[in-house]
């Protein structure tokens, strides 16, 4: 764990830039076309990106060294910023769109071969601590680049956001290439003590995905999560889950300027600033469980920090009072951390040869649920009232939550 927690540290890093651009980048589009629709769709770009860049990331995961891939996927995004900050004003306008396909991409890659790679670099037994630790600091990269990006382009410019974020990059690219460490195993990975019982490898030689072609590949992928029912299930419900979040994220601008339209990111500001402490509280809580028990985290964990989760943000768009209110942002942040390192550890119980495959397919499957969220919401909340929407939305993936429970409650009381 001693070379993993420089790679959380890099790692925080990179995530730092990732979300510095992700402000800075949109930003920057309105300024230099001056259209909202341009804007609209530099950002549609990115996401979409994201969505179908997620089934080429497990390819690349499954086939290349990870390290490698991660290496290449920071330096790329950092060489694409610095372009676009060197380029002449009048070719700007086409970078830009540019760099959406290089970070959105980027992103994705990054993401699939690490959370691939994780028992690889750990050991199957420690990769809940090792989820926990990435996990918390994601949280930290998110907080300070929302915080710092105003304040970034307010004083040294976006020429100078866009360099401090290739930097980012580059130091993380640095930090990995540095580290001794093991990305993928030599030979097809045995299950793993975290695995359920409905875990089962696929039929067929371990390197017949690489033989394969790219739409074969795919079918692979899904060849084995139909022969998993169980991880099929979660990554439905991610997906559900996902798209219930696109809700509260396009939800909280609108609730929190009827609340006070003199002061309309006081509400938004409280509420994730509560909510990420409440994430950092689960990352950490979760890792010294996980430290001293030496347990996993299976499906009904999962399922039922889900559903909290959801009804955590139906209850924070009801208005409460302020007590109440810090109180169900906490219980949001608490839950969402949770569910992530319970997703991502048992996605991690997936054989070696087809983890990069299953990380890729979920990764699209959640950049889709919530890009259309996304779409749905902003139409919706024309016609309708936030805790309307989010009372859909969220309840959606309450209901599927409670149902996935109900379905693994009644396996495990069947006679075997």
């Amino acid at each position: 764990m001693r070379h993993f927690r420089f790679l959380v540290v890099g790692n925080a890093v990179s995530a730092y830039g990732s979300y510095l651009d992700m402000i800075a980048l949109s930003l920057f589009a309105y300024s230099l076309t001056g259209s909202a629709l341009q804007t609209g769709l530099f950002l549609a770009l990115r996401l979409g990106t994201s969505v179908l860049s997620g089934f080429g990331a497990g390819t690349l995961a499954s086939r290349f060294d990870r390290k490698r891939l991660m290496v290449t996927s920071d330096v790329t995004q950092a060489f694409a910023l610095i372009v676009l900050v060197v380029a002449p004003a009048t070719a700007q306008v086409g970078l830009l769109y540019a760099v959406a396909v290089v970070t959105g991409a980027g992103a994705t890659v990054t993401s699939v071969a690490l959370r691939s790679s994780i028992p690889e670099i750990v050991g199957a037994d420690q990769r809940v601590r090792a989820n926990a630790l990435l996990a918390t600091g994601r949280s930290l990269a998110m907080v300070a680049g929302f915080a710092s990006a105003g304040v970034l382009v307010s004083t040294v410019g976006y020429t100078g956001a866009f360099l401090i974020d290739a930097g980012a990059f580059l130091f993380s690219a640095a930090v990995l290439a540095r580290l001794p460490i093991t990305t993928r195993s030599v030979r097809p990975a045995a299950p793993t003590a975290g695995a359920s019982q409905s875990s089962v490898p696929v039929s067929g030689p371990a390197d017949a995905p690489r033989r394969a072609g790219f739409l074969a590949e795919q079918m692979t992928a899904l060849r084995y999560l139909r022969l998993t029912p169980i991880l099929l299930a979660l990554v439905s419900l991610r997906a559900v889950d996902a798209f219930g979040s696109a809700s509260h994220n396009v939800g909280l601008p609108v609730l929190s300027t009827l609340l006070d339209p003199e002061h309309p990111a006081a509400f938004m500001s409280q509420f994730w600033a509560t909510w990420a402490i409440g994430n950092i509280i689960a990352q950490r809580a979760v890792a010294r469980w996980a430290v001293r028990t030496g347990r996993t985290i299976n499906e009904r964990a999962f399922a039922a920090g889900a559903a909290v989760m959801s009804v955590a943000f139906i209850l924070a768009f009801t208005a409460p009072p302020l007590p109440l209110a810090v109180l169900v942002a906490l219980a949001a942040g608490i839950a969402d951390g949770f569910t992530e390192i319970a997703y991502t550890t048992r996605l991690q119980a997936a054989p070696d040869d087809q983890r990069g495959y299953v990380f890729g397919f979920s990764a699209t499957v959640e950049n889709l649920g919530f890009g259309v969220g996304m779409v749905a919401c902003s139409f919706l909340l024309e016609r309708l009232s936030p805790l309307t929407v989010v009372t859909v939305f969220h309840g959606v993936a309450v209901l599927l939550a409670l149902a996935f429970l109900a379905v693994l409650w009644a396996r495990r009381r069947a006679p075997t």
